[in-house]
Order: structure tokens, then C-alpha cells, then sequence
């Protein structure tokens, strides 16, 4: 992360290099929301990320939001750790009501 972002916290959206990867994963520069939250964020070299894709599915483990005067999904079916290095710069932070959305998703891929 260069010195010019801020520290990662839950909820934000980051531009983050998910590349290499294999098979199926989601590739490339992108941007992702941070999951993990911030006791994490503030201890650990890692985040745990979901992708941000523009190919909306009707998927209960996809969140359709708006972003950047785009409609977009996070992709809560490829979340992955990644490290701090991978993130580029902050683009955003997500709404309440779509933090509280994201919350059920993941409370209920986990549950």
C-alpha cells in the first residue's frame, strides 16, 4: 500500500491485485470489499477480501450494489485472504445498508 492510503478497515473498497491465480478464481486488478474485520485488519499482514465483478448473477451469495455509477456484485463466493501488499489504493466504502446485507451473506455462507 503506498503512503498516501489509509489503513484498511471493514467495509472499505480497495483496488487489490488478486493475480496469480488458478482455475476458476477471480483474476486481475479489481476492486474488492474488505470483510475481515478491523482487530484483524489492524493486526495482521493480511485482509480477507470478496471481489467486486461486473457479471451479475441472481446467486444468494452475491450482492448486486452501485459503484462507481456502475451496478456491481460482490462476489461473496470468492473471498480470499490477501496480503496488504496487494492493495492498491481506497475507491470507497460501502453504505450502511449494504454493510448490514453483506453481514447476512456472510452469516450465512458461514453459519
Amino acid at each position: 500500500m503506498s503512503g498516501r492510503d489509509t489503513r484498511p478497515h471493514q467495509f472499505d473498497i480497495f483496488w487489490v491485485n488478486l493475480d496469480p491465480t488458478i482455475g476458476r478464481e477471480i483474476k486481475k486488478t479489481r476492486p474488492c470489499v474488505i470483510v475481515s474485520p478491523d482487530e484483524l485488519n489492524d493486526n495482521l499482514g493480511t485482509v480477507i477480501v470478496a471481489p467486486l465483478t461486473h457479471t451479475i448473477q441472481p446467486w444468494p451469495f452475491r450482492l448486486k450494489i452501485s459503484f462507481s455509477e456502475e451496478v456491481a456484485s460482490i462476489a461473496c463466493d470468492h473471498i480470499r485472504s490477501v496480503s496488504k501488499k496487494r492493495l492498491s489504493h481506497k475507491v470507497g466504502t460501502l453504505g450502511p445498508a449494504e454493510q448490514k446485507k453483506l453481514l447476512l451473506i456472510l452469516h450465512e455462507i458461514f453459519a
